[in-house]
């Protein structure tokens, strides 16, 4: 039963040790490889010294990037891992055909060559299949409810594990865009700063200020944009794991019902 099967590895990277390497390796990449990059007079060299002239949002908003994708990566892993070894649809074409056919046994070994979330959640269902079948004390009805239960208790252990860290790409969508608004808004202060001195403006930090807004502005557009994509991507492949192993769970309840206990 699911409750005597051992837990799951929780599994995953830390959010909080990925972001605080992030932050730091990101500011020492900033104050040195970028910042090597402007000349003498202050001009840069090329495009790493222009995200340098971005100010000091930038570095963070570089360590946001390298989080998102390292959890887009890192979960993109894990629900591979969770679908299996082999292709999603024809192991559960073969589980129904073994399911047809009666043949328990063959859908276990099935199972267990493809490994997996969704295999695991068959097999935990399948298990309890069989033993019902040898059931002599149960009735028809408290059978078919006792591979119901085991099928959710089971699916109830597995999906946490596909679901973790996915509020960290949905928060960095978000969050993305507030911190290069911030940037944004240094940015176009020193721009105003600029033109308010008495007399010519100084046409240097007025440049220099719309740079760093417009820097910072699309840093965080494409950072959120980039975590949008993998977020909705990797909600995708949940939900047909999900759909899947429902339709499982279904096909097995009705291959039970349909024989006569």
């Amino acid at each position: 039963m699911a409750q005597a099967q051992t837990k799951k590895k929780s599994g995953g990277l830390g959010a909080g040790l990925v972001v605080l390497f992030a932050i730091i390796f990101c500011n020492i990449l900033f104050y040195t490889v970028f910042k090597s990059q402007i000349d003498e007079k202050g001009h840069e060299k090329n495009i790493i010294g222009l995200f340098y002239k971005g100010g000091i949002i930038v570095p963070f908003l570089m360590a946001i990037f390298i989080t998102c994708i390292t959890f887009a990566v890192e979960r993109l892993l894990t629900i591979s891992k969770a679908a299996g070894t082999g292709s999603l649809d024809d192991f559960l074409l073969k589980i129904k055909t073994s399911l047809t056919n009666n043949d328990i046994n063959s859908a276990m070994q099935e199972c267990h060559k493809q490994q997996g979330a969704v295999a695991s959640v068959i097999r935990s269902g399948l298990h309890v299949y069989s033993d019902m079948e040898k059931n002599t004390e149960l009735t028809g009805e408290q059978k078919l409810l006792t591979i119901q239960k085991e099928i959710e208790e089971t699916t109830s252990l597995e999906l946490p594990a596909l679901e973790k860290n996915m509020w960290i790409l949905s928060t960095i969508a978000s969050v993305g865009t507030l911190i290069a608004l911030l940037g944004t808004v240094i940015g176009m202060i020193k721009a105003f700063s600029a033109l308010a001195v008495d007399g010519n403006p100084n046409p240097d930090q007025l440049a220099s200020g719309i740079s760093e807004a417009l820097v910072n502005t699309a840093l965080g557009i494409f950072t959120s944009a980039i975590a949008i994509i993998f977020y909705n991507l990797c909600t995708q492949k949940i939900d047909k794991l999900t759909y899947s192993i429902d339709e499982m769970g279904y096909s097995i309840s009705q291959t039970f019902a349909g024989r006569k206990h």
